[in-house]
């Protein structure tokens, strides 16, 4: 999933370096939501990781 939003930033990246501004536009969208996803999954994992050693 982090390799998903790399892409889409990459994407971003380069269709904004061309001026291409909705395709731009829709990609940092869909990295960003891919981003808080991976965080939120990060964050889980931790905790769980954390809950299963204090048992």
């Amino acid at each position: 999933m982090l390799y998903w939003a790399l892409v889409f930033l990459v994407v971003a990246i380069i269709a904004g370096a061309l001026c291409f501004g909705g395709l731009a536009g829709a990609s940092v969208g869909v990295a960003q939501i891919l981003f808080f996803v991976f965080l939120a999954f990060l964050a889980i994992s931790l905790i769980a990781g954390v809950v299963r050693r204090a048992s």
